[in-house]
């Protein structure tokens, strides 16, 4: 799949999977986002694009209520996954969402993935509490995912805990725990930051070839313009909790409208430009 063909055009739906509505979110009465609004629709890659510290993260969690509440707390704002509204929520209704409707692919598997677990059981557990798959009836589905993934030798790894996996080996793991149940949406939180530069395009092609697959939404964190030339549809910017540009991927390059954008493109290193 090039370059061309990972950004290609999704199927243009008009079905929303995800709307984010003037969210805020402070911590202990301290504002961290304001007002952040973008939605993402079927078949879409959207990208959330900020420095550290941006809120761009904060921003991912609250979309499934992981923020340490009620020290974090939404002045204001929503966030509907369909017609349902998770700012809020109750847990109940949060648990049967989590890791079945929406799941996420976190930036360092390592701290995600139970290191006293084997990985056909980290994966059977998603599939057992989603889906009533039994332990017994599981192995065939935790094989096929693997093997989708591309991880080699997957009948071996089935028993191997996570550390004895190498970066992207549980990396691919993550993304066969995050398919395990076909979700609606897709969040993927800075998904090659930790890995050279081959496994990254390696898990980024992975991505969108299993978004094209299922139709899911996808949005990617990221600080990386690298990452998301090669994946996205359109970008929100977001700095100090703001988003200050909405645009497609060819507009985001080609046609910036905020400083702080402009600031980000030229401090991206480029082969035609001396640093």
């Amino acid at each position: 799949m090039t370059n061309a063909a990972m950004t290609a055009d999704y199927d243009n739906s008009t079905e929303k999977v995800l709307s984010v509505e003037n969210l805020s979110v402070s911590f202990n009465g301290e504002p961290a986002v304001v007002d952040v609004s973008f939605d993402i629709r079927r078949g879409e890659t959207v990208a959330l694009v900020g420095e550290s510290g941006s809120g761009k993260s904060v921003t991912a969690l609250s979309i499934l209520q992981l923020l340490p509440y009620p020290i974090a707390s939404h002045p204001g704002g929503s966030v509907w996954l369909g017609d349902t509204q998770t700012v809020g929520a109750d847990h109940d209704l949060l648990r049967s969402i989590r890791g079945s409707k929406v799941a996420m692919i976190f930036q360092e598997p390592m701290t995600s993935l139970n290191p006293l677990h084997r990985i056909e059981k980290q994966i059977g557990e998603v599939m057992r509490v989603h889906r009533g798959i039994a332990a017994s009836e599981a192995k065939p589905k935790i094989l096929e995912l693997l093997n989708l993934v591309g991880l080699q030798n997957p009948e071996e790894k089935l028993s191997a805990y996570p550390h004895e996996l190498s970066g992207g080996q549980r990396q691919r793991v993550m993304i066969a725990m995050a398919l395990a149940n076909e979700p609606d949406l897709l969040i993927a939180d800075e998904p090659t930051t930790a890995l050279d530069v081959t496994v990254q395009k390696q898990i980024l092609r992975l991505i969108k070839e299993q978004q094209i697959r299922t139709k899911a939404a996808v949005l990617i964190i990221t600080h990386d313009l690298g990452v998301v030339a090669k994946i996205c549809n359109r970008v929100s910017i977001i700095h100090s909790g703001m988003i200050v540009e909405n645009q497609s991927i060819q507009g985001i390059f080609k046609r910036p409208k905020s400083k702080y954008l402009k600031a980000l493109l030229d401090a991206t290193p480029r082969y035609d430009k001396p640093a």
